[in-house]
């Protein structure tokens, strides 16, 4: 069940957890839902929903205060977003103490620690995620 997301996108984050990262949603219920009535069309929000995926088929939370922004590929590559130091900016002003972003952003903001993503499988193992 989709609420303010895309359903193609949805099944390719799916399949890439699959192929890349060994992570197996085939036979589970997948609900997606974004607050507040938005629909995210931005890939930004990629990293965002499969960070909420993992987490929840892994039972394992990120730390408290953590925002998540990148585009996922079909490679399983975390790229880069337009306007990453802004964007860390305001998650800093916001009170977000930890940012899991495309590896080559900033290493800090105000405070912020950083944790650069290369590849959707270093988002897994944060978690301590078993696959592949």
């Amino acid at each position: 069940s989709l609420v303010g997301w895309d359903s193609p996108r949805l099944a390719m984050l799916l399949a890439v957890f699959d192929a890349r990262c060994g992570l197996r949603f085939g036979m589970r219920d997948v609900y997606l839902s974004v607050t507040g009535g938005y629909r995210i069309a931005e890939p930004a929000g990629d990293l965002a929903a499969a960070a909420a995926l993992a987490s929840a088929l892994l039972d394992r939370p990120f730390p408290a205060g953590s925002v998540f922004f990148g585009e996922v590929a079909l490679s399983g590559a975390i790229r880069s977003v337009s306007r990453i130091e802004p964007r860390l900016r305001e998650a800093a002003r916001l009170g977000f103490t930890q940012a899991f972003v495309p590896a080559g952003a900033p290493d800090t903001v105000d405070g912020m620690q950083v944790h650069g993503l290369s590849r959707l499988q270093d988002l897994v193992d944060v978690l301590g995620g078993d696959s592949e």
